[in-house]
């Protein structure tokens, strides 16, 4: 009897393990977008007023279901599951606004990337609150596979152009440091929940919440008028965003840590920045070069320097040919080392010769 209740038990841990890995690898897909989405909505939005009205948007796009399966069965809407799901909607709303706050100091490819070093703290925080979680960070795999991952995102750093001019400044690198904690903070809080109420149920309940910490923000630090002043075209980009990235992508998430872990949903992560890369290719609808996603440098800038250049160009030239050349000539001169002047040779007879 005991071989057929394991027997039976093992296709269902195998159905159990699918389910989480395929689970992880669509978050993987969805997540290589929203760094791009952000750096794009940063013209329109500001921080808060971005990431309230993307949450907002991702909870009303949720609500239906929460509320179908809080009637249908589980767990009752009380305070003690506002009280579970506020744990990790505070670290989650510290790192949507520091996330969008530090992309004004790097592009979308170079943020995608340093935030995964947040491998690492999820893990020893796994380490801590999970033991059914430890004989994963115990694998060789894993830490090689997380190390390499922290010397990538240290080395996209050190070759960045601009690093060492000061494009990156610290301040940029802490608010970045400190999305990528709180993402930790948030993965490591969830798990308790989204067992406990189930995925839709805990994630409906935490969106709620994250909505209603970020509005006060909004109104005192934000702009909450902006979706009126904004295109339709750049609200649409918004309510995108917020269904994939939000709704979809976190729901996914927490199937993903339900089956197969925390620290391993996390490391898995480490794949969306090649996908933010190679997306880069494609912004604005025309080829853009990889190399440059990350430096924030993007062919809308480009056409705004070309706009106010053009506004100050000259009908004709300032100076004209002649005197370019003399100007050259005379530069030219002032560069080659000085020659004495014999004694008995009048002076300004040599520098006469040696203008022309």
């Amino acid at each position: 009897m005991p071989s057929l209740n394991s027997g039976r038990a093992a296709p269902s841990r195998s159905k159990n393990l699918s389910e989480g890995y395929a689970a992880v690898f669509a978050t993987v897909f969805i997540w290589c977008t929203p760094s791009l989405f952000q750096f794009y909505l940063n013209r329109y939005y500001d921080p808060f007023s971005q990431n309230f009205y993307r949450y907002s948007v991702g909870c009303l796009a949720i609500l239906p279901l929460t509320i179908y399966r809080f009637r249908k069965s589980g767990p009752r809407f009380d305070l003690s599951v506002i009280g579970a799901c506020l744990v990790p909607a505070v670290p989650n709303v510290v790192h949507q606004v520091t996330q969008t706050i530090s992309l004004f100091y790097m592009g979308p490819g170079v943020y995608a990337i340093f935030t995964r070093s947040s491998v690492i703290i999820t893990a020893l925080l796994a380490l801590i609150f999970f033991p059914e979680e430890r004989w994963i960070i115990r694998q060789w795999q894993f830490q090689a596979g997380t190390l390499l991952g922290l010397l990538g995102a240290v080395g996209v750093f050190w070759f960045q152009p601009g690093w060492h001019a000061g494009h990156v400044p610290f301040s940029g690198l802490a608010i970045a440091f400190t999305a990528t904690t709180c993402w930790a903070l948030y993965g490591v809080f969830v798990k308790r929940p989204s067992a406990r109420l189930g995925t839709i149920r805990s994630f409906g309940v935490i969106s709620f919440l994250t909505s209603a910490l970020l509005f006060p923000l909004t109104l005192v630090f934000g702009k909450i008028g902006t979706p009126l002043y904004v295109g339709a075209h750049v609200n649409g980009i918004l309510v995108i965003s917020a269904v994939t990235c939000i709704s979809m992508a976190h729901v996914l998430y927490y199937v993903a840590i339900r089956e197969i872990g925390v620290a391993l949903s996390q490391t898995l992560q480490l794949l969306s920045p090649v996908g933010a890369l190679a997306l880069g290719y494609y912004a604005d609808g025309a080829l853009v070069y990889a190399g440059r996603v990350g430096t924030g440098w993007s062919a809308a800038l480009a056409t705004s320097l070309y706009g106010e250049l053009d506004k100050i160009k000259a009908a004709k030239p300032a100076l004209r040919k002649a005197e370019v050349l003399a100007v050259s000539n005379r530069l030219a001169s002032l560069s080659k080392p000085p020659v004495g002047i014999p004694k008995g040779i009048d002076p300004n007879r040599v520098r006469a010769q040696r203008s022309r």
